[in-house]
């Protein structure tokens, strides 16, 4: 299968497609709970399927209807699925306030970070040995898997929902929206032993909540997906190297949407839950990377630096100088280039995947509807139809060969 496209949601079935066609090739039962999240292993061997408490993995090429391992473990709604690049551990966040690293041959935790509130989103930085993680607190927090900490934690807007985070393929970039509609970009500076992390653009992307961003593989674009009906597609510039502030005062919108779950959702735009920050020892699956973050740009000074065992949050605070260029640049938010809207949705658009090329993008939909657009030209090439609720996660794979 050169093409893997697969679709699912609030209908409790997972939809394999043949993405040219349009034709729906396969359908798996998933009757336990609506789907949150789905990924695709880097063979393309596998589908991850993360809903309520547990993620079941499944054969793509095999006709086998049930799950070949499950992973259990979560009290609550997965939000987050993501694998290593060679499939020897995955990672998932939940509304249970944590990130776990799992092993995907015996199927049991390595690692079990914990959020102070429930986590939306997370995913494996580049090198591999990092992870990027955001929760409902407006928390963002890198984990360091050689160290087993958080490193790094950024709060744009301390209690606002950070609904989606996305690192470039080349980890030059972090990117991350909240319920604001808002849109934070960070260049990820990194040497033999730090990361540095500088703002370089803050915009609203939308006037209604931000359900999902992604940067394409090229990462001349980003995508972002929103409850007002729409996929905005913005255009970055890796030469930008103006430092931009952090928005104005947060607006209002409506978190209400008529076909939004309250159970089992897969952002349910509530804040609350405590914790604290946890670590184990280094598993043996997962090698230790090169040595990375430690310290550097924080949005948030936290001055109370723990010891390495407990995992916590040992983060360099922000100096004055920094934070009144930070304060000075507060009115001159630039957005990005807005390249391109997609606008024939019906309702919430709730994720989206690009193609390898960057030139297409697949988008799901609360009316039910998949659809592949072309780019250049923001038209429909393909509108995949057969879920009978919500459509929430895709998961598309189209490289000419595993990495």
């Amino acid at each position: 299968m050169s093409v893997i496209l697969c679709t699912a949601g609030y209908d409790h079935t997972i939809r394999f497609w043949e993405a040219l066609s349009g034709i729906c090739s396969r359908t798996i039962q998933h009757p336990e709970s609506q789907v949150n999240r789905l990924c695709i292993t880097p063979d393309k061997k596998y589908l991850a399927a993360a809903g309520r408490h547990m993620v079941r993995l499944y054969d793509i090429k095999s006709s086998n209807p049930n799950p070949i391992m499950q992973f259990e473990g979560h009290t609550n709604n997965i939000t987050g699925v993501a694998f290593h690049c060679e499939g020897k551990w995955m990672v998932t966040s939940s509304e249970d306030s944590t990130v776990r690293v799992w092993d995907t041959r015996s199927g049991q935790v390595q690692r079990n970070y914990q959020h102070t509130h429930p986590v939306n989103d997370v995913v494996i930085h580049p090198n591999q040995g990092e992870l990027v993680s955001c929760d409902r607190g407006g928390n963002i927090r890198i984990w360091d898997l050689g160290e087993s900490k958080c490193t790094h934690q950024l709060v744009p807007v301390e209690d606002v929902s950070m609904a989606s985070v996305s690192v470039a393929s080349d980890g030059s970039l972090l990117a991350a929206g909240n319920n604001l509609g808002d849109v934070y970009i960070w260049r990820m500076y990194q040497n033999h032993d730090s990361t540095t992390l500088l703002p370089c653009r803050v915009f609203k992307a939308h006037k209604d909540y931000l359900t999902r961003l992604l940067l394409s593989p090229d990462i001349r674009l980003l995508a972002t997906c929103s409850a007002d009906h729409t996929v905005r597609i913005w255009k970055i510039d890796m030469n930008e190297e103006h430092l931009e502030a952090i928005p104005e005062g947060p607006g209002s919108s409506n978190p209400d949407d008529p076909n939004h779950q309250s159970n089992g959702s897969p952002n349910q735009y509530v804040v609350n839950g405590n914790g604290t920050s946890n670590g184990t020892s280094t598993p043996s699956s997962i090698s230790t990377p090169n040595p990375i973050v430690s310290g550097g740009f924080s949005a948030i000074a936290n001055p109370d630096s723990r010891s390495q065992s407990s995992g916590s949050l040992t983060s360099t605070p922000i100096s004055p100088a920094s934070f009144r260029t930070l304060t000075e640049l507060i009115t001159q938010r630039r957005p990005l280039p807005c390249d391109t809207v997609l606008d024939n949705h019906q309702r919430w658009v709730w994720d989206c995947a690009f193609s390898a090329d960057s030139a297409y993008l697949v988008t799901v939909c609360s009316d039910h509807y998949a659809r592949l657009w072309e780019l250049g030209t923001a038209s429909i090439i393909r509108q995949y139809s057969g879920h009978h609720r919500g459509a929430v996660c895709v998961a598309l794979n189209d490289y000419s060969n595993p990495p």
